[in-house]
């Protein structure tokens, strides 16, 4: 008999102890975990080929993939500047809205600081005249 009642008592216990645990609000400590979990980044991803079209808002590249060629099409985040048709780039992308969205659009090859690859122009000062 005793045992049965201490066997009730123990399961009425982790009963309490579970639905308390059910019924906790989120409080400040715990809520930056539930955010975290929650946020997704999505996937920077990269291609390079040819320019078949270009305009303001879209720019479509044509790309070799082991001998057969893909056409690509990218809605631009920003307009492009000194891109024509026929130029090689490159162009990196992400997936908004089930469109592929280019955020950064540029000629492989291209330097951007001419400083950074080591060639740095220096100014030579004239000779200064003495008698």
């Amino acid at each position: 008999m005793i045992k049965k009642l201490v066997c009730l008592t123990g399961v009425i216990c982790l009963l309490a102890a579970i639905a308390y645990a059910a019924d906790k609000p989120v409080t400040q400590t715990n809520q930056g975990t539930v955010l975290k979990t929650t946020s997704v980044k999505t996937a920077k991803m990269n291609a390079r080929g040819k320019v078949v079209e270009i305009s303001d808002k879209a720019i479509k590249i044509a790309r070799s993939i082991k001998g057969d060629i893909e056409i690509m099409e990218f809605a631009l985040e920003n307009p492009t500047k000194d891109i024509v048709v026929n130029d090689s780039v490159k162009i990196d992308y992400s997936i908004k809205d089930g469109k592929l969205t280019a955020s950064r659009v540029a000629k492989p090859g291209a330097v951007k600081n001419p400083v950074r690859n080591g060639t740095k122009q220096i100014k030579e000062k004239p000779a200064s005249a003495s008698k």
